[in-house]
C-alpha cells in the first residue's frame, strides 16, 4: 500500500551489535531483522524494540536470505544453500542442505548428470561450484538461485530437489529478482540483464536488457517497485537504470538513467514511491518519482552520508507505528534506522543503546 503524503525522512543510529562484528548482509521478515556477519552469525533483532531474540551460529559466511512458508533459506560462499526452520521458543534449527545428499546420491550413477566446469573437472548439473549471490520465490512450490558460477536453478521446496539449471551469463551473476507473474531478472557482472520465463514448463531466456544504454560495467543489484511496472537495475558504473515494460510484449524497455553515486551501486530497495541506492561510495541516496502515475521522473530527494563503509544492503519492514523503516549497516556492527514518515526531510542524528 502507497504511504501518502510522505511526511518526513529522519535518520538514526542505534547498536545492536557488538562493535568488533561487521555485518555482511540484512534481511527483514515479520518484524524480524536478520543480520548475517562476518564471524558466521545470524542475530535476529525485534525491527520496534530491538530486543536480541536470537543467535546463531552457521558454518559458512552468508551471502543472501529468503523465506517462505515458515523456513529459511540461507545462500553461502561454500557454493550450498541452507534450509531452516523455526521450531519451538522461536529457535531456528537447520533441517537440510542443497543440494540433498539423497539428491546428490540419485543423480551421480549417470554420467549424463555431470557437467564440466572447469578444465578437467566436473560437477553434478544439481551444484552450484561458486559462491551462491542471490535467493528468490518464484512460489510457494518453486524457489531460484544465481551464483558466481554463472548459473541460474531452480528448486522445489517440497522434496528441494533441483528440477532446472541453465548456464545463464557469461560471468558471476550477482542478484536475481521474481515478477509477481513469474517472470525471473538476473543480473551480472556481464553488464547484461535477462529476464526468464517459463515455456512448456521449463524456464528460457525471453530477453536481455543489454541495448546501447546498457550498464557500462556490472550489473550488482536488482529491484522491481510494488506494483511490478518498474525494475531498477545498480551497476558498478555508479549508475541505477529505470525499466518500464515494453507496450504490447513481456520485454523491459530502458525509460531513465540516474546519476549521482560516483561508484559502484552495491543494493537497491523500493519503498512505495521511493527507490533507495547504497553505494561503494558510502552513501545512501534517496529517489522519488516526480510525476506520479507516469514512468521515469525521479530525482534525488536526499543524500544520507556517514557511512565509514560501502553499503551493500538495504532492507525495509512496514510498521503501524513508526512507518516505514530501513535498515544499513553503518560501522563496526552499528545497524543504522532510516525512518520515512513523509515529504519534509530532516537529518537529525541519535545514538540507541
Amino acid at each position: 500500500m502507497t504511504l501518502r503524503p510522505l511526511l518526513s525522512i529522519l535518520s538514526s543510529i542505534t547498536t545492536t551489535q557488538p562493535p568488533t562484528t561487521t555485518v555482511k548482509f540484512l534481511a527483514v521478515h515479520n518484524h524480524r531483522l536478520y543480520l548475517t556477519t562476518t564471524d558466521t552469525l545470524i542475530h535476529v533483532i525485534h525491527t520496534s524494540s530491538f530486543n536480541l531474540l536470537e543467535t546463531f551460529t552457521v558454518s559458512v559466511p552468508v551471502k543472501s536470505v529468503a523465506f517462505s512458508n515458515g523456513n529459511i533459506y540461507t545462500a553461502h560462499h561454500d557454493n550450498k544453500i541452507r534450509v531452516w526452520k523455526i521450531i519451538k521458543d522461536k529457535q531456528h534449527k537447520h533441517i537440510t542442505t542443497l543440494p540433498t545428499l539423497e539428491d546428490k546420491l540419485l543423480r551421480s550413477v549417470s554420467p549424463k548428470n555431470y557437467v564440466n566446469v572447469r578444465r578437467h573437472k566436473k560437477k553434478l548439473w544439481i551444484q552450484h561450484y561458486d559462491a551462491v549471490s542471490a535467493l528468490a520465490f518464484i512460489t510457494d512450490e518453486l524457489f531460484c538461485s544465481v551464483s558466481w558460477d554463472k548459473c541460474l536453478k531452480i528448486w522445489r521446496t517440497s522434496d528441494f530437489r533441483c528440477v532446472q539449471s541453465i548456464q545463464a551469463h557469461d560471468d558471476a551473476i550477482n542478484d536475481v529478482v521474481v515478477s509477481a507473474n513469474g517472470a525471473i531478472f538476473t543480473g551480472s557482472a556481464d553488464c547484461k540483464i535477462k529476464m526468464w520465463g517459463k515455456v512448456y514448463g521449463k524456464y528460457e531466456l525471453i530477453a536481455t536488457l543489454d541495448n546501447n544504454n546498457k550498464h557500462k560495467s556490472g550489473v550488482n543489484a536488482l529491484v522491481l517497485n510494488d506494483d511490478g511496472l518498474l525494475l531498477f537495475s545498480g551497476g558498478s558504473d555508479g549508475a541505477v537504470l529505470v525499466w518500464g515494460k515494453e507496450h504490447g510484449s513481456n520485454g523491459r524497455v530502458l525509460t531513465e538513467v540516474l546519476r549521482g553515486h560516483c561508484k559502484a551501486v552495491l543494493c537497491l530497495i523500493s519503498v512505495c514511491d521511493l527507490l533507495l541506492s547504497g553505494s561503494a561510495d558510502r552513501t545512501v541516496r534517496i529517489w522519488r518519482r516526480g510525476c506520479e502515475g507516469k514512468l521515469g521522473g525521479f530525482y534525488c530527494l536526499k543524500v544520507l552520508g556517514g557511512y565509514e563503509r560501502p553499503v551493500r544492503s538495504l532492507v525495509a519492514d512496514y510498521d503501524c507505528k513508526y512507518g516505514i523503516r530501513v535498515f544499513s549497516e553503518g560501522t563496526n556492527g552499528v545497524i543504522r534506522l532510516i525512518t520515512i514518515k513523509g515529504l519534509n526531510i530532516s537529518d537529525s542524528m541519535s545514538i540507541l543503546v
